[in-house]
C-alpha cells in the first residue's frame, strides 16, 4: 500500500485521530522498514462467449473422429508473430555472448512464419515470408504441401483446425473461395473446425510454435539464414520440421462481392447453431 492508503486505513480501521503522523512521516517510516508499494500481478479473466463450451465439444468430436478414421487427415494451420531479423536481444541473453542491441530500431527484415502441423504424425511444415500472410498465401502453402500429403496417405478428407483470424475466418470471402476451389481441384473433402474466440492457444500448431521459441531463445536472429537454420534444427517429438522461404508477395484486401460469395456459400455446409466455426466442403459431382 502507499503511505496515503496506510494513513487512510489507520484512520478508518484503527480509529486514530490527531496523534496520527502525517503522510510524509508514514512514507519515511515505511521506507526505513523496507516496505515499498508492489505491483499486484493481475490474472486476466478468460474471455468466453456463450458458444465456447459447445464449440470445444464439437472440435474434440471432429478431431477424435479424424484421427481414428482411415482416409481422414487432420491439419492445424496458423501463423506466428512477426520476427524482427537483426541484432535484437529479444528479452533474453545470448548463449554465445554475442552483443545485442539494447534499444528498438527498424529491423533490416521482418519474417512471418506460417505453419501446417500434422498432430497425428507430429510433423510440421514452416513457410517463412517477408510479406503478408493472406488467405491466398495460406492456400498456396497448402497446395504446395498437397503432393506430399497425397502421396503419403491418399486422404479423401482433410480436417483443418484453425482460429478465427482475419485472413482465415469462415466469413473471409477470399479464404472460402480458395478453399472451395482447392476441394474441387484436388477432389478432396475439407472440414474446417475453428477453435473458440480467445482460445486460439489450444490450436495444436501453437504447441509447435512454443517449442520453436524455446529452441531459439537466447540466439541472436541476425540474418534470414540464421532464422531458417534454427527452425530446421528444432525438433518436435524428435522430428525436424520442413522449412521453406517464400518470396512471392500477396496483395491484401481481396474480397468477393455478395453475388460471387453467394455462389460459394451454396457449395458449403455450415453446422446449424455454430455456423461460424464448423464448415464442411464436400466434393460435388458436376
Amino acid at each position: 500500500m502507499t503511505a496515503k492508503n496506510v494513513h487512510k486505513r489507520l484512520l478508518e480501521q484503527k480509529k486514530y485521530t490527531d496523534e496520527l503522523p502525517t503522510i510524509r512521516t508514514i512514507s519515511t517510516k515505511l521506507n526505513i522498514l523496507n516496505f515499498h508499494p508492489q505491483k499486484v500481478a493481475k490474472t486476466k479473466p478468460l474471455k468466453k462467449i456463450k458458444e465456447t463450451d459447445a464449440i470445444f465439444q464439437q472440435v474434440h468430436i471432429i478431431n477424435r473422429e479424424a484421427d481414428e478414421t482411415e482416409g481422414v487427415l487432420r491439419l492445424s494451420m496458423d501463423a506466428k508473430a512477426k520476427i524482427n531479423v537483426g541484432s535484437f536481444s529479444r528479452g533474453g541473453k545470448s548463449r554465445q555472448g554475442e552483443r545485442a542491441a539494447d534499444h528498438d530500431f527498424d529491423p533490416e527484415y521482418k519474417l512471418t512464419p506460417f505453419g501446417i502441423f500434422l498432430p497425428f504424425y507430429d510433423e510440421a511444415f514452416f513457410y517463412f515470408t517477408q510479406g503478408k500472410v493472406t488467405a491466398d498465401f495460406m492456400i498456396d502453402c497448402l497446395q504446395d504441401l498437397w503432393p506430399t500429403l497425397n502421396q503419403r496417405s491418399t486422404p479423401n478428407t482433410l480436417v483443418i483446425n484453425l482460429d478465427n483470424g482475419p485472413e482465415n475466418n469462415s466469413h473471409r470471402t477470399q479464404f472460402i473461395k480458395r478453399i472451395v476451389d482447392f476441394v474441387y481441384s484436388y477432389a478432396v473433402n475439407i472440414k474446417l473446425a475453428y477453435y473458440p474466440p480467445y482460445h486460439s492457444k489450444y490450436n495444436p500448431i501453437e504447441r509447435v510454435w512454443g517449442v520453436l521459441e524455446n529452441h531459439w531463445n537466447g540466439e541472436i536472429l541476425y540474418s534470414i539464414e540464421k532464422v531458417l537454420g534454427l527452425a530446421r534444427t528444432m525438433t518436435y517429438n524428435g522430428i525436424n520440421p520442413v522449412v521453406e522461404l517464400t518470396d512471392k508477395s500477396y496483395p491484401t484486401g481481396i474480397k468477393l462481392d455478395k453475388q460471387a460469395m453467394k455462389n460459394y456459400e451454396n457449395k458449403i455446409i455450415r453446422l446449424q447453431g455454430l455456423e461460424h466455426w464448423f464448415v464442411d466442403i464436400p466434393v460435388m459431382e458436376n
